[in-house]
């Protein structure tokens, strides 16, 4: 892919041309250690057997076995073995029945202007006690208060 012997093309020139990160021709990945490998098969034997479980009952598994590993190395081998748990995922985007689904009305259009677009947002925020308010209950409770400064 790159040949770093070519005296015509830098590799800087090379990788802009081929549109991948210096980052990644200069430091070359790590190989894979054999525990990586012994513990893939593993996971891969637990999946085959039980494909519902996810990395934390995966992990729950393996320290049984007596393995020192926590979830993120788990998670880890799982992406790069290309196993998930197969289950219902958070399903949140789900509009009700009946919904009405309402147009984005600025899809096409440029906004090219001061005021061409206007926005609106209701939020609500509790006021913040006033002077009196915060003075009676420093009192002892609040009192009927016939002035509203103290």
């Amino acid at each position: 892919m790159l040949d770093r012997a070519d005296q015509a093309l830098s590799i800087r020139r090379q990788c802009m041309l081929l549109g991948i990160a210096r980052s990644g021709v200069y430091r070359p990945p790590r190989p894979a250690n054999d525990n990586d490998l012994a513990l893939m098969q593993r996971i891969d034997e637990l999946f085959t057997a039980w494909p519902f479980l996810g990395s934390r009952r995966l992990t729950a598994m393996l320290k049984t076995e007596g393995l020192q590993i926590n979830r993120k190395r788990v998670q880890r081998l799982m992406r790069k073995m290309g196993i998930a748990a197969l289950g219902p995922k958070p399903n949140t985007t789900k509009p009700a029945p009946g919904h009405k689904i309402y147009p984005y009305l600025l899809r096409n259009m440029t906004i090219d202007r001061p005021n061409q677009v206007w926005a609106a947002d209701i939020t609500y925020r509790a006021p913040r006690p006033t002077f009196g308010e915060a003075r009676a209950k420093e009192k002892g409770g609040l009192k009927k208060m016939t002035c509203p400064l103290l």
